[in-house]
Formats: structure tokens, C-alpha cells, sequence
């Protein structure tokens, strides 16, 4: 089962916002986050290799579980917990091989041929999104709603569903719509104060 909070360290949202990533995620495990992810497009993997690692050393003592975006090389290397898996990255099938049977992974989709495709795949959970209009990341795709939430909870057949994309505190309407856990990358740096904003979500994302 998963967490309700997806709480997601993009490296190049969370150094604008003045933090380091291994930081950040220690304010997200501190305040009671138990799922991170750790987003590092285009940094070197000797760095992401470093803070996947000081993450790691922060999240597991407390619980908490954290999954690598892309690099499935340094999930295993640094012991993480799972990888999320873009359309472009690495198979499913796979990354499931490398990693093993107890790994988290999950995969974007953004249309219906996509949740088709990744539940015929050994995935962990599937992502949906972007659900409302996120200017943290270019996916390619336009807003899909909750009703695109509703459809790919009613299709998953009991496997998780993670929402992304302009996630702010109504997400218990997101949980509602089916899904199982919110991501939220750049909500929880919004007002300045993280470790507030994470007690935040948990105290909405409780009820």
C-alpha cells in the first residue's frame, strides 16, 4: 500500500528554491513523508549517485521508502527501494529483472493506450497525469482531469494509481476521484516553510 504523499525532490526545482536535494528529502522524512523520489535529469550520475545515497541513509532508519526517476543503475547501486519509469526509459519487464521481485516501480502514462500497455506490465504502480496544468515539468501532454484519475483507477484493477501534475492541498479531491497516493513536487517548497507544508498534505491527505 502505498503512502498517500509521493513526495517528489526534482533537483533543479529544489536547488532554485535554495535547498540541496539530500536536504530537502531530510525535511520531507522529518516531517513525515515516507515516499520520496529523487528527479535528476541531466545531472551527472556520480552526483545523483551521491545523494541517492545520503537519501537513502535519511529514509530508511525512519521507514521511509525512496524510488529513483530514470536511472534504474542507480537504484540498485545505491539500494533504493524501487525507479519510476518514463515512457522513453528503460522497459518495465526489464527493470524488474535488474531490480527483483520486491522492487517498487512505477511507470507515467498519460492516455488510455499507455494504462493499457503498463498493466500488462510487472509494474507496482502506475502514474497518471499531468492532472491539472504543472509548469515543473514538459511531459508533452495537456491536462488530463479527474476524469482521466477515475478511468485509470477503474482500469488498474486494484494496482495503485499515483496522480501528478498541480497538485495543491485539494488533493483529497484527487483521492476521491480513485487515486491512490498524490505526487507534488513544487506545492511543497510554495510557501517557503517544506517540513509545514508536508504536515500540511498529511493532515488533508488523513480524512
Amino acid at each position: 500500500m502505498l503512502p498517500k504523499l509521493y513526495a517528489i525532490v526534482d533537483a533543479a526545482v529544489t536547488l532554485r528554491a535554495g535547498w540541496d536535494p539530500p536536504g530537502l528529502a531530510r525535511v520531507y522524512v522529518d516531517a513525515g513523508a515516507r515516499l520520496i523520489q529523487l528527479r535528476a535529469p541531466g545531472v551527472d550520475g556520480k552526483i545523483v549517485l551521491g545523494w541517492c545515497r545520503q537519501i537513502m541513509a535519511i529514509a530508511a532508519p525512519a521507514g521511509a521508502r525512496l524510488i529513483v526517476n530514470d536511472r534504474c543503475d542507480l537504484a540498485m547501486v545505491a539500494g533504493a527501494d524501487g525507479v519510476h519509469l518514463g515512457q522513453g526509459d528503460l522497459p518495465v519487464r526489464e527493470a524488474r529483472r535488474q531490480l527483483g521481485a520486491s522492487a517498487m516501480i512505477g511507470v507515467s502514462t498519460h492516455d488510455e493506450a499507455q494504462v493499457r500497455e503498463a498493466l500488462l506490465q510487472p509494474v507496482s504502480y502506475l502514474a497518471t497525469g499531468p492532472v491539472f496544468d504543472t509548469r515543473t515539468k514538459d511531459t508533452g501532454y495537456v491536462a488530463v482531469g479527474l476524469d482521466a484519475v477515475r478511468r485509470t483507477a477503474a482500469a488498474a484493477g486494484g494496482r495503485p494509481v499515483v496522480a501528478i501534475g498541480g497538485i495543491t492541498l485539494a488533493a483529497p479531491a484527487v483521492l476521491a476521484a480513485g487515486a491512490s497516493a498524490v505526487a507534488v513536487i513544487a506545492d511543497l517548497l510554495a510557501t517557503g516553510n517544506p517540513s509545514t507544508r508536508v504536515r500540511d498534505y498529511l493532515a488533508v491527505l488523513a480524512h
